[in-house]
């Protein structure tokens, strides 16, 4: 019987394609230990074998995702991003990536995308998945189960990317942790989270290193390439996905751990998961692994199939693969663009694109693609997941989730925090030593007053403020990743952040001003010790929100630092020691209002001589006078007693206008990406 007419007996039309599927419930998926013993076969039957060694993966909760299985179609795909120019206000001044893609996939198959570079595999899975970047354009038909796709995707399906992503600071059970807090539904309990992370590290082979740190590569102990791929997966399968996409997920791990990958996946698809990969040169043994292949060559589908279907199509138009070679590598060379013959090799490649879409493959998937979109119109396939009934974490819970990521981040990275706290305490120590003994009430003490003040503050300026510059742009990848994947918003992920750094910025400043304040014998008042301290912890903070707002207003770090400079010398010489402001010029007179040093000299000052009467002269003259109270010394500054509470609220004010700006230029870089 021809593949036609067993399409046309079938009772059901929605089973096409799944009786080799097995099962379709996607409640009792099962997970092998990818790198448990078994050699993971080299044929169907040995897959299938290997299953028994298999373990049921559990779905402990009611608040899951569908369990029905998934089935995905697409139809006159074609996808554009932005061309040369960087302009989308055109399609014709955009680049295409997809040409008129048409497939499907069902519950239990396991599909491989595969096609040389550059031909759309990253592209095409990023659109299916809902998780193209921003400023793609997308035309054509993508449903799921009936519906079509949106950011519900990012509930019901798991990305498992070709690059890793993690906080090395953590361990591989604390990101679980904070992963299922984030992914999971709010209803499901703290103890139905304990055991599914448990299942999940135990059918991973991760629970040996439940509590190493996954590493950054300079750690003594770090996670394998393996380990951390495999971390990867058990974050993906946290919400029991109905459908699992994988971008290259053998990159990087020898032949064994790839087999064994490639097991994972089969036994999940067995049990009703529907999953594409891409994959990259795979072996003869993972090729045929695998229930149906697509071939892309320049966007265009080549073929869709099972492998063996592929060998013989391509056999059938002149394209035979020799004996003793790797299936996968022959398909892919023949799409390939090779150098020097570039046309030519176009030229051929199209021509098997043109090929298959008049062969009787391309009929039997347009078939079951059109009825499928049929069935969705006429609502005779509801949508019947509970996506909608889904309750991601509560805003609040998901600030505190990551604000404690990143403090742990912290307090386990000498370079952020313990070296600059150290660095910090010995500097107030060689400040105060500096100056002790000379802030004495005469005219050389005022000098030496007004000079030590301005070194606290500009030591609490300038360090801070570029220590925190690489902050955003170091964590930017991973918070794009997690973004995407709808864990968390802009705001919640920079609020966070804020916070996690707020305590060692109140902190650290106020050790700093209780050692060099008495170390250096300034005034030994309750008041002026407490305004000294409130203006040098602001400072800090203020300094801190201007570098978080340039790390995210420049892409990189040296652009950052180019434009900061010119910044911090205008906010240094408006501080009012080094001119009065009263002289200033017209055109930089408004520069005193954003200079936070100002501000802080301004109180600080006034903590220090306010009421102050009886500063000794010893010679005074009509070219030198002297200063006899500290209202003199206040005049001297064009500082006024009246400003003291004015300045604080004017650093308060600066602090929140930093950080709106801050957070106003990274939702605009999140959005643009």
């Amino acid at each position: 019987m021809s593949n036609e007419e067993s399409l046309i007996e079938m009772e059901d039309p929605r089973q096409i394609g799944v009786a080799a599927a097995g099962t379709g419930g996607g409640a009792q998926l099962e997970l092998s230990v990818i790198n448990g013993n078994g050699s993971g076969g080299s044929s169907v039957e040995s897959k299938r074998n290997s299953s028994e060694r298999s373990l049921p993966l559990r779905s402990y909760s009611k608040w899951s995702p569908s369990e029905q299985g998934a089935t995905l179609v697409w139809r006159d795909l074609c996808v554009y991003t932005a061309g040369e120019n960087g302009s989308s206000a055109s399609l014709y001044n955009m680049k295409r990536i997809i040409n008129n893609s048409t497939g499907a996939v069902q519950p239990g198959n396991l599909m491989a995308l595969m096609g040389s570079s550059g031909s759309g595999k990253t592209t095409l899975m990023s659109v299916l998945a809902y998780r193209q970047p921003a400023g793609t354009v997308v035309q054509g038909d993508i449903l799921i189960n009936g519906r079509r796709i949106g950011p519900f995707m990012h509930r019901i399906s798991g990305f498992v990317y070709q690059d890793d992503l993690f906080n090395g600071y953590l361990t591989v059970s604390e990101h679980m942790h904070f992963m299922a807090n984030l992914r999971l539904d709010r209803r499901v309990s703290k103890q139905e989270r304990k055991m599914i992370i448990q299942d999940l590290l135990e059918r991973t082979g991760l629970l040996g290193a439940a509590n190493s740190r996954i590493g950054s590569g300079d750690d003594e102990k770090v996670l394998s390439g393996g380990e951390r791929k495999r971390l990867a997966f058990a974050v993906e399968l946290l919400n029991n996905p109905v459908i699992l996409f994988c971008d290259e997920p053998t990159t990087g791990l020898d032949s064994y751990s790839a087999q064994q990958l490639v097991q994972t996946l089969y036994d999940l698809a067995k049990k009703g998961t529907t999953i594409l990969c891409t994959i990259h040169q795979p072996s003869s043994q993972l090729f045929d692994m695998f229930n149906n292949v697509l071939l892309l060559a320049d966007g265009r589908v080549a073929f869709t199939g099972s492998p063996q279907n592929a060998l013989d199509f391509f056999a059938q138009n002149g394209y035979s693969c020799p004996e003793a070679y790797n299936p996968a590598d022959f398909l892919i060379g023949v799409l390939a663009t090779d150098p020097g013959y570039e046309q030519a090799s176009q030229r051929s490649a199209q021509y098997m694109c043109d090929l298959f879409a008049v062969s009787s493959a391309a009929k039997q998937r347009d078939m079951l693609v059109n009825l499928e979109i049929h069935m969705a119109e006429t609502g005779e396939y509801p949508f019947d997941t509970e996506v909608d009934n889904f309750r991601s974490a509560l805003w609040y819970n998901k600030i505190l989730v990551i604000w404690y990521r990143y403090t742990l981040s912290l307090l386990r990275d000498p370079k952020l925090q313990w070296m600059r706290f150290f660095q910090k305490m010995a500097m107030a120590i060689i400040i105060g030593l500096c100056f002790a003994g000379t802030t004495q009430l005469d005219q050389m003490g005022v000098q030496a007053v007004q000079g030590a003040l301005f070194v606290m503050i500009s030591e609490n300026t300038f360090h801070p403020m570029y220590t925190v510059l690489n902050v955003f742009p170091q964590g930017f990848p991973l918070f794009m990743r997690e973004k995407r994947a709808g864990l968390y918003s802009t705001a919640e992920y920079y609020i966070a952040t804020i916070g996690a750094m707020l305590p060692g910025m109140i902190l650290e400043p106020f050790l700093f001003v209780v050692i060099c304040y008495f170390v250096a014998g300034l005034r030994p008042t309750f008041f002026a010790f407490l305004i000294t301290a409130i203006s040098v912890i602001l400072v800090m903070n203020v300094a801190t929100a201007c570098g978080c707002f340039f790390s995210t207003a420049f892409n990189s770090l040296p652009f950052a630092m180019a434009y900061l400079v010119p910044i911090d010398y205008i906010i240094m010489i408006t501080s009012g020691i080094f001119i009065q402001i009263s002289t200033l010029p017209w055109a930089f007179y408004w520069t005193q209002f954003l200079s936070w040093m100002l501000y802080a000299n301004e109180a600080m000052t006034i903590a220090q001589w306010s009421g102050i009467q009886n500063i000794t002269c010893f010679e005074e003259s009509q070219n030198l006078p002297c200063f006899h109270t500290g209202t003199d010394v206040l005049n001297k500054y064009s500082f006024d007693e009246r400003n003291l509470y004015v300045n604080l609220l004017a650093m308060v004010g600066i602090y929140l206008g930093f950080h709106v700006l801050g957070y106003y230029c990274l939702w605009r870089r999140a959005r643009k990406i």
